[in-house]
C-alpha cells in the first residue's frame, strides 16, 4: 500500500472508500465537494493502479466486488484516522499553540513585550511565551529561541531582522550636584578624568567603552569611575544620586532631563544607531504561535 500511495496525496484512496460507503458515486461526490464524473476518474485510476476491478457499476447502482470488500474494510478505518490527524493539524493552524521561546534585551521586552501580554494570553490562551530577559548577545538559533528582541548593530546576518523603532542615541548625563563638584567634560577624552558609571554586558570580563562620533567616524573612550554594574537601571539610579557621569539611551531618561534632575553633556559627539529590532531564523513554514507572536510585536 505504502508504494501505491507514494505518488499520490492518497486522494484516489480516499474517493474509493467515499464511494464504499454510500454506494453511489452522485452522493459521494457530493460529500467530498467534487463532480461526479471527476470522483469517477479517481476511482477508476485507483482500480488502474491496484490491478483489479473494486465496484461493480451499474446505470442504477454501485456495489462493491468481493476484493473491493475486503480492501474497503481494511483501509477505511485508516483513511478515517488520517482524516482526522489532517483536521487536527488544520485546527492548530487556525488556533496557535505551543511554546515560543523568546530572548530579549530589558529595554525591548519594556517597551514592545510588556504592552502586548494581556491581550496576547487572552487571545491565545494555547499559546505560552517562554521569555529570557537579558542583555547579552546569544546566539538565537544555537540558543535554542525562536525569535529576539535586540538592537540592530548585534543582529547574525543570517536572521529576520523587523525594526520595532527609530534609531537610539547614547548621550552622557549628570546630576546638578555631580557637576557642581566636578565640573563638566568639555570633550568625550574628558570622561578620562572623570568618575563615570560603566556598565558591562552579560557574559563580558571588562566594561563597555563608551563610543562617541566625530568626524565621520566613531572612537571609543575607555572611563573610569567607582561603580561597574551589569544592570542599566541600576546605573541609571547612581546617575541620579550623583555618584558619576552615566550613558544612557537618550529615551530612557528624557523625563529626567525635562525635569532637571539630569543634565545632558556632550551631545554634538552622539550620533543616532539602529534601534530595537525583532529577529527570528528563516523558515518555510512558521509555527502557528510564533506567528501569532511575531505579529503582536510588530503591532506595537
Amino acid at each position: 500500500m505504502d508504494s501505491l500511495l507514494s505518488g499520490s496525496d492518497y486522494n484516489q484512496l480516499r474517493a474509493f472508500v467515499a464511494v464504499g460507503e454510500h454506494l453511489s458515486f452522485s452522493r459521494a461526490a457530493e460529500v467530498l465537494g467534487v463532480s461526479p464524473s471527476a470522483l469517477s476518474q479517481l476511482v477508476r485510476g485507483f482500480e488502474e493502479r491496484v490491478g483489479v476491478r473494486l465496484l461493480h457499476r451499474t446505470t442504477r447502482s454501485v456495489a462493491l466486488t468481493e476484493a473491493g470488500a475486503t480492501l474497503f474494510q481494511r483501509v477505511r478505518p485508516a483513511v478515517s484516522e488520517l482524516g482526522a490527524a489532517i483536521g487536527q493539524v488544520r485546527r492548530t493552524r487556525e488556533r496557535p499553540s505551543g511554546t515560543v521561546r523568546v530572548h530579549a534585551f530589558r529595554s525591548a521586552a519594556r517597551s514592545y513585550l510588556d504592552p502586548i501580554l494581556p491581550g496576547f494570553a487572552a487571545r491565545y490562551p494555547d499559546v505560552v511565551l517562554d521569555i529570557t530577559l537579558d542583555d547579552e548577545v546569544v546566539d538565537v538559533v544555537a540558543g535554542g529561541f525562536d525569535a529576539a528582541l535586540r538592537i540592530g548593530e548585534v543582529i547574525e546576518r543570517d536572521l529576520v531582522a523587523v525594526r520595532l523603532g527609530p534609531d537610539l542615541r547614547q548621550i552622557a548625563v549628570a546630576a546638578p550636584d555631580y557637576l557642581a563638584r566636578h565640573g563638566k567634560p568639555e570633550h568625550p577624552r574628558d570622561l578620562v578624568n572623570h568618575r563615570c558609571i560603566r556598565w558591562r554586558w552579560t557574559g563580558h570580563t571588562t566594561p563597555y567603552a563608551w563610543e562617541f562620533f566625530e568626524k565621520g567616524s566613531w572612537f571609543s573612550v575607555t572611563v573610569d569611575g567607582p561603580l561597574i554594574v551589569s544592570d542599566k537601571e541600576m546605573a541609571l539610579r547612581a546617575c541620579l544620586q550623583g555618584i558619576g557621569i552615566g550613558f544612557p539611551v537618550e529615551d530612557t531618561v528624557a523625563d529626567h532631563i525635562a525635569a532637571g534632575r539630569l543634565v545632558p553633556l556632550l551631545q554634538d559627539w552622539s550620533a543616532p544607531f539602529p534601534g530595537m529590532f525583532l529577529c527570528y531564523p528563516q523558515q518555510r513554514q512558521m509555527a502557528p504561535a510564533l506567528r501569532a507572536f511575531i505579529d503582536a510585536v510588530r503591532g506595537t
